[in-house]
C-alpha cells in the first residue's frame, strides 16, 4: 500500500510546503497573491490595470487561490523574509532621500 494518498488538490500541499519554511508562511503567501490576482481580474473588467500583476502561469482554474498555489509550485512567487524586506525598504528610503537631495541641489 502506498504512503501517498490521492488528494483533490493540485499542486499537493506537501509540495508547496517544500517551497516555504512553514505552513503559516504558505498561507500568508498564497492569500496575499490570491488577493492580488483577484484585484487584477477586477481591474481587467473596468479597464484600469495600473500596476496589477497578471497571473504568472497558464491555468485552467478560475479561483485566485488555486492560481496562486500553482504560481508558488512553479517558483514564480517566492516568499520574502524579514531581513530581506527590511534591507529592501532601507535601500528604497536611501534612494528616495538621494533623489530629494539631488532635486534640492538643482533648485
Amino acid at each position: 500500500m502506498s504512503g501517498r494518498h490521492d488528494t483533490m488538490m493540485n499542486p499537493r500541499i506537501e509540495d508547496l510546503l517544500d517551497r516555504t519554511d512553514s505552513k503559516f508562511r504558505l498561507v500568508t503567501l498564497g492569500s496575499t497573491r490570491a488577493r492580488q490576482i483577484n484585484a487584477y481580474f477586477n481591474a481587467v473588467g473596468s479597464g484600469g490595470l495600473g500596476s496589477q500583476v497578471p497571473p504568472q502561469v497558464p491555468s485552467v482554474v478560475r479561483k485566485p487561490l488555486s492560481i496562486a498555489f500553482e504560481e508558488i509550485a512553479a517558483d514564480k512567487i517566492l516568499p520574502v523574509y524579514g531581513e530581506e524586506l527590511a534591507a529592501k525598504r532601507e535601500a528604497e528610503a536611501a534612494e528616495a532621500a538621494a533623489r530629494i537631495a539631488a532635486a534640492q541641489e538643482q533648485d
